[in-house]
């Protein structure tokens, strides 16, 4: 295992990376980014998108992106639900969350959501690739050194989706996350990329 981080070099060819990708995805996407807007705008009473405070590089609180897939108020009725968690370690996950609307369900299928993520690359607050972005309830968890893991931007994918983010205990994956911290080189980020598709078209993440 390497030092831990980027160098200024990496974190150059990262962001360039970024960037680019980012921009060619929401050129190409465009036309599918309008159909979502309107089924989620004409399926439910709310707004389009959806920002929730996570955590991102070195602790800066942002608001992550996504087409709004529940129902209006759904983080106030959370705590209501926590029995029925079907995660470990501390995140929260139900395969058949009642606030789901039937577009968000849709949406969620093949993580079409995530999708407004990419103006968050854009912004700079996150990545096409790295590690996971947490809730501040969920960042509060991490202590001691698995807490380098924010010394990368989290990622709209990354080696906890690959490997099945909904599957794997918190204090297991903010290890996965400090591997790659670790060990990054543009060739893993492409790699995860690839093997990204196939997993959220095979819908192995529901």
């Amino acid at each position: 295992v390497r030092h831990f981080g980027l160098s200024r070099s990496s974190e150059a060819l990262k962001r360039a990376t970024d960037v680019i990708g980012a921009s060619l995805a929401l050129l190409v996407l465009l036309p599918l980014l309008l159909i979502l807007a309107a089924a989620v705008k004409l399926s439910s009473r709310g707004p389009v998108l959806f920002a929730q405070k996570r955590i991102g590089r070195n602790g800066e609180v942002f608001e992550m992106l996504k087409f709004r897939s529940m129902v209006v108020g759904a983080d106030s009725v959370k705590e209501t639900l926590r029995a029925r968690n079907e995660a470990e370690g501390g995140l929260f996950k139900i395969n058949e969350d009642p606030r789901v609307t039937r577009v968000g369900r849709l949406m969620r299928r093949i993580s079409l959501d995530e999708l407004p993520q990419l103006l968050n690359v854009l912004r700079g607050e996150m990545s096409l690739v790295g590690p996971r972005p947490l809730v501040p309830d969920e960042d509060a968890l991490i202590e001691g050194w698995q807490r380098r893991r924010l010394a990368v931007k989290p990622g709209m994918t990354g080696l906890w989706q690959i490997f099945g983010s909904a599957r794997i205990p918190m204090q297991e994956m903010v290890k996965i996350d400090y591997l790659y911290g670790a060990n990054w080189s543009i060739w893993l980020d492409v790699k995860i990329l690839l093997r990204t598709i196939p997993y959220v078209l095979g819908r192995r993440g529901q």
